[in-house]
């Protein structure tokens, strides 16, 4: 029971083979400790570009969403962390969509069939890129490091990347960084 409680408040990824003081023994899973990373306007990297096709066909492209602020989050379905956080990324989706907030799931680990089982369970509103190529995690690996699954990064509303939480992200801290970035004017 303690192994579950660890791995339900702490991100998780696949096992890569090594091993690490971050990962969980045996379970293999990589650890995110829930830190939040945020970046002053002058110091935002990108706009990031990052594009690819929906579990349900649908063509996504995050430079569509310029002028509103964006939240990717990068996520599988056996993921306890990934688990723990969908309800709050659901609810934050519908709570703000009315504000200019988009959500886009990035999977690359999941076949179509488990994904849309793991949105219908979930209740999630959002697309999820099938991104089993691995194409939009090397965007955002380009422009910010994605070290655990899941990943929460943040884009304002000129697509430049704000802010990053790995592992399980805190609901109340992710709005924060959404309503802080809702504040903000865009320069384009």
């Amino acid at each position: 029971m303690a192994a579950l409680a660890v791995l339900l408040l702490a991100g998780c990824t696949p096992d890569s083979g090594s091993t690490t003081p971050d990962d969980v023994t045996g379970q293999g899973y990589q650890s995110g400790d829930g830190s939040t990373t945020t970046w002053a306007v002058g110091d935002r990297s990108g706009p990031l570009e990052l594009s690819g096709t929906d579990f349900a066909g649908t063509a996504q492209d995050v430079a569509d969403w310029r002028g509103d602020v964006v939240v990717l989050n990068t996520w599988y379905a056996n993921c306890p962390p990934c688990r723990a956080e969908a309800p709050d990324l659901a609810a934050l989706s519908t709570d703000y969509a009315a504000d200019g907030v988009r959500l886009l799931g990035i999977n690359r680990t999941d076949d179509a069939g488990t994904a849309q089982a793991f949105e219908r369970q979930f209740e999630v509103p959002y697309p999820s890129l099938a991104d089993t190529d691995g194409a939009a995690i090397a965007a955002l690996q380009g422009t910010v490091p994605v070290n655990a699954v899941p990943t929460t990064v943040v884009l304002d509303r000129d697509g430049l990347v704000a802010g990053r939480i790995l592992g399980l992200a805190d609901p109340s801290t992710l709005r924060s960084m959404v309503d802080e970035l809702l504040a903000e004017t865009p320069s384009s």
